[in-house]
């Protein structure tokens, strides 16, 4: 400080006090230094011959020059927050590894496929090229509808009873038990409930879309009660309060209320749980069946979806085999994109049908 500083000498003791607290740190370009060079170095690794696992380990591994130098510069009170923060940054790039590769890998090999031929026709009566995935969409609709229609009445009144009448009763905790069992019961013994209780009225060998949306709806069920109860949960006491001050029943309170007041949350985790069956194939393939033509008939007959049209073609190739291994990309991508904007929906919702407050 000079003796021309106009500032106030209180305000020249904080800053000094400040600057004796902070210590040494390194410059704001510090950082993008290191991480510049370590990019640099697996963009050469890879294409001199290293491999671009090597290469990006070793990118990786020159970064960790950043909480050295910090614990040189710094000391090691913030060499170590630098460490975990680098090995945060590594947790979460490693995780995108995984999904990248998936994504890149159905895209890249499922577009060449995509035409409007491929997403009007069926397999009726084609063999080798040609053909398209029409009937295994339309049966994913209906079945996933049928799904959610039998799904959302008994997860929504079983999470507004556990909430709203059940709370400090038995039956409740009975409930959230079963739920969690349910919840990670294994997609292939739904389709087998579901195939062994259309064989008590159907007879063994039994066929319908219908029976694969209740093996999902099974799925479903556990999914929709657990969300929409923790979104109940949020909405505050005073707003049921306020509403039972003025006289209002009960039922009228939860319809009006509350229920509109977690409704973007409940229908988020709908959306969610209809994604997350929509890709099941062990329980269609069981109960639903496969083939090759279009049925609208829910309760008549087999039905095609995507992922099980998928796996046949697979599966079952045929000769020559090129044909159905690329259709079968076609419908993972069809399928990848429609859980994709299931998800924007949900995140649409969530924000629109939130509290102002909240968006």
């Amino acid at each position: 400080m000079t003796a021309t500083d106009p500032r106030p000498q209180r305000d020249r003791d904080a800053d000094e006090l400040l600057d004796s607290l902070r210590g040494d740190t390194l410059p704001l370009w510090a950082p993008r230094v290191v991480v510049g060079i370590a990019a640099t170095l697996a963009v050469l690794g890879t294409f001199s011959g290293l491999g671009p696992v090597r290469a990006v380990l070793l990118g990786w591994l020159v970064t960790f020059a950043l909480p050295v130098w910090s614990r040189i510069v710094e000391g090691g009170r913030k060499a170590t927050d630098r460490l975990v923060t680098l090995l945060v940054y590594s947790a979460f790039g490693l995780a995108l590894i995984p999904l990248v590769s998936i994504v890149w890998t159905v895209v890249s090999r499922g577009l060449p496929v995509m035409s409007g031929e491929f997403l009007n026709s069926s397999m009726r009566n084609v063999i080798g090229e040609g053909g398209g995935i029409y009937h295994a969409i339309m049966g994913t609709v209906l079945i996933t509808g049928a799904a959610t229609v039998i799904s959302v009445p008994i997860g929504l009144f079983t999470a507004i009873y556990v909430v709203e009448y059940g709370e400090g009763k038995k039956i409740s905790a009975w409930i959230r038990f079963l739920v969690d069992v349910m919840t990670g019961i294994p997609s292939i013994v739904a389709g087998l409930f579901a195939y062994a209780l259309f064989v008590i009225f159907f007879g063994e060998g039994v066929r319908m879309g219908i029976g694969g949306a209740v093996a999902l709806s099974v799925l479903m069920i556990p999914v929709v009660v657990r969300s929409s109860e923790e979104m109940l949960k949020l909405v505050p006491n005073e707003l049921r309060e306020a509403a039972f001050a003025l006289g209002v029943p009960k039922w009228r309170t939860i319809a009006k209320v509350v229920v509109p007041t977690a409704l973007a949350g409940i229908v988020t985790g709908i959306t969610l749980a209809i994604a997350r069956v929509i890709g099941e194939t062990a329980p269609l393939l069981i109960i639903a069946g496969a083939t090759d033509s279009t049925n609208f008939n829910l309760f008549d007959g087999r039905m095609a979806t995507l992922p099980v049209f998928a796996y046949s073609s697979i599966r079952y190739p045929g000769v020559p085999p090129e044909f159905s291994i690329d259709r079968a990309w076609g419908a993972a991508l069809a399928l990848l994109v429609i859980v994709m904007l299931l998800n924007l929906v949900a995140r649409l919702v969530s924000h629109f049908f939130s509290p102002k407050g909240e968006r």
